[in-house]
């Protein structure tokens, strides 16, 4: 199931540690601990926007259908268009790679309490 289509976004990222789902900003959005770490555009074209890493962003911004996200800190987050370069199995471990990016800055009690090892 595709993370483009809610049904596939909230399954997938729903099976990682701690997550809640909001709707917000014309977007769903997953977070771990209250921070967001990924979310889906409710119109079409549809988008995913999540954390990245320094040379994740680089490699990310130079593909066809990735820019860095509007209204995101600068050089850490991407938004990736649905039929970007990137497979669905790439995407979901981008996304999984955000989730512990967020959950590293969590208190080590509240990543205790969501299970976040």
């Amino acid at each position: 199931m595709s993370l483009f289509l809610r049904d596939g976004f909230d399954a997938a990222l729903s099976a990682l540690p701690g997550v809640s789902f909001v709707d917000q900003w014309e977007a769903r959005v997953a977070k771990v601990g209250g921070k967001v770490f990924c979310l889906l555009s409710d119109s079409a074209p549809h988008r995913l926007v999540f954390k990245c890493g320094e040379e994740s962003f680089d490699i990310l911004t130079a593909l066809d259908g990735v820019t860095q996200a509007a209204y995101f800190a600068k050089r850490q987050w991407v938004s990736v268009a649905a039929g970007s370069e990137l497979s669905d199995d790439d995407v979901l471990a981008y996304a999984t790679r955000s989730h512990a990016l967020v959950a590293k800055g969590l208190t080590k009690k509240l990543r205790t309490e969501l299970g976040i090892v």
